[in-house]
């Protein structure tokens, strides 16, 4: 499994557009697509919201890929 660690500026990150921000898509639109499909989980469970807001602390999985969220420590 792969893992991915992305550094979130603000409070959140919608999630069409985390996806696409770690390289697993093209576009955000690319990203809705791929919640869609239903392919996405969010802390464990399916996430089909394509803009559902996405904060520091949780864990995104696709396939074999799953990313960790987070805080920037700047903030």
């Amino acid at each position: 499994m792969q893992t991915i660690d992305f550094e979130l500026e603000g409070d959140y990150v919608e999630l069409n557009m985390l996806i696409k921000l770690v390289g697993l898509c093209d576009s955000g639109g690319a990203g809705k697509a791929i919640v869609a499909s239903g392919a996405v989980r969010v802390d464990g469970t399916v996430e089909l919201r394509k803009t559902c807001k996405i904060r520091a602390g949780q864990v995104v999985g696709i396939d074999d890929v799953e990313i960790h969220v987070l805080a920037d420590p700047e903030a």
